[in-house]
C-alpha cells in the first residue's frame, strides 16, 4: 500500500487536469448556451469527476493507484 504522500504525488496532476477540465467545460457551455442552472452545472461537474478516471485508464495514463 502506498503512503499518503505517495498517493497525493500520484494524484495531484490528475486533480489539476480535472479542475481545468471542469472550468473549461463550464466556460464552453456558458458561452454556447448562455449559462446553466445549478443542477445542470453540478451534473456536468460530477460527470467529469466520475468519468475522468475511466478515460485516464482507457488512455493508459492513470496513476498506479487507480489501476486494478
Amino acid at each position: 500500500m502506498a503512503s499518503m504522500p505517495e498517493k497525493v504525488r500520484q494524484l495531484a496532476p490528475h486533480w489539476a487536469v480535472m479542475f481545468v477540465a471542469v472550468f473549461v467545460a463550464l466556460a464552453v457551455v456558458d458561452s454556447a448556451l448562455g449559462g446553466l442552472g445549478f443542477v445542470a452545472s453540478m451534473a456536468l461537474v460530477l460527470a467529469i469527476a466520475f468519468g475522468y478516471p475511466f478515460v485516464a485508464r482507457a488512455l493508459g495514463v492513470a496513476p498506479p493507484i487507480w489501476r486494478r
